[in-house]
């Protein structure tokens, strides 16, 4: 790293507290206080007049409730993100970088929903999804539930689940967390219902 890229990086954090500290409407006293430094010790931080110590911002990650590699980091090579294509599902999938874990999967489904309460599944984890078209249904438990068109429904996995397409194709966007994830691709034996 050059002398160049330790000014960049300084500025970019000093930006990030100020924009941090604004974003929770928080005045500079406000933010020392929660820090528990002064009022111009945080003042001279943000507008470069003080050397930031690690210390300072483990203290101040920690008061404006984010980490210190979340403050700190740089990493903004990797915005544009290719999915992963599963055409024998239909299904194209994205990790989240920011949440190693969770995985967003767009599905297009035309089967309707199974019929059989055998066929449901339930597993550990939560699962979120939005219906990008047309027109889904989500058994859950004992429930049939119609999810329209921008609707969107979340729910713990250990219920039973399945989901289908209801009078023509509809596609899905879901996300996915770690376990749910696993749950489903322990699970497959053709179509992966979300």
């Amino acid at each position: 790293m050059t002398h160049d890229d330790d000014d960049d990086l300084d500025a970019l954090v000093r930006k990030r507290i100020r924009a941090l500290r604004l974003a929770q409407g928080w005045s500079l006293e406000e933010l020392a206080a929660r820090a528990r430094i002064s009022q111009s010790t945080l003042s001279r931080i943000e507008t470069g007049r003080r050397r930031l110590a690690l210390d300072s911002l483990v203290t101040l990650a920690r008061a404006l409730d984010t980490t210190l590699d979340q403050l700190v980091e740089t990493g903004a090579d990797d915005v544009i993100v290719s999915p992963v294509i599963d055409a024998a599902r239909g299904q194209l999938r994205w990790p989240l970088k920011a949440e190693p874990g969770m995985t967003v999967v767009r599905q297009r489904m035309t089967d309707p929903p199974p019929d059989s309460p055998a066929r449901l599944r339930a597993h550990p984890g939560r699962e979120w999804l939005v219906v990008l078209s047309g027109t889904a249904i989500l058994l859950l438990g004992n429930r049939r539930l119609r999810v329209e068109t921008n609707q969107a429904a979340e729910f713990p996995t250990m219920l039973p689940h399945a989901i289908g397409a209801e009078g023509g194709p509809c596609e899905v966007l879901g996300i996915f967390d770690r376990d749910a994830r696993r749950g489903h691709q322990r699970g497959e034996g053709g179509r992966e219902p979300v």
